[in-house]
């Protein structure tokens, strides 16, 4: 029995199947992976998708894939801002996801880069103007007494 069984041989086939694209990432991705499809920036709610080098936001009423981010965020740095690995294909029809998935890195980018405006309380802190005093639920009375 066992040179029966020595003597039937059944071929083998095995399928690796290996992408790599560390080549075609950005410079201003984040380093250490193998393979990207798209990069979700939060700040801007917008993703970037390597193989094709385009950047994926939302305008009117649908998602706009151009080379370049619009004016609004012209002076966005895709350097420091933070992003997000995401090889699932187009995120961007599931984008309520990942934006409550990676929600907690707003305040949004014209927040953010925007000029702030601080006032003197009349005991001397300085606050947000206009901003709600988050432990009375109330506007803070910038008026001098």
């Amino acid at each position: 029995m066992l040179g029966l069984a020595s003597a039937i041989t059944l071929p083998v086939t095995a399928q690796v199947n290996v992408s790599i694209n560390i080549g075609s990432q950005p410079q201003w991705g984040p380093s250490g992976y193998n393979h990207v499809d798209y990069y979700y920036m939060p700040e801007i709610e917008s993703y970037y998708y390597v193989p094709t080098k385009k950047f994926i936001y939302y305008s009117g009423n649908s998602w706009v894939h151009t080379r370049t981010l619009p004016t609004r965020y012209r002076n966005y740095d895709l350097y420091s801002g933070p992003k997000y690995v995401i090889n699932s294909p187009r995120p961007y029809m599931q984008h309520n996801v990942y934006k409550v998935k990676y929600s907690k890195h707003k305040p949004h980018y014209d927040q953010r880069y925007a000029k702030q405006r601080y006032v003197k309380h009349h005991n001397g802190k300085q606050h947000h103007g206009g901003k709600h005093d988050k432990e009375k639920g109330r506007k803070h009375d910038n008026r001098r007494h």
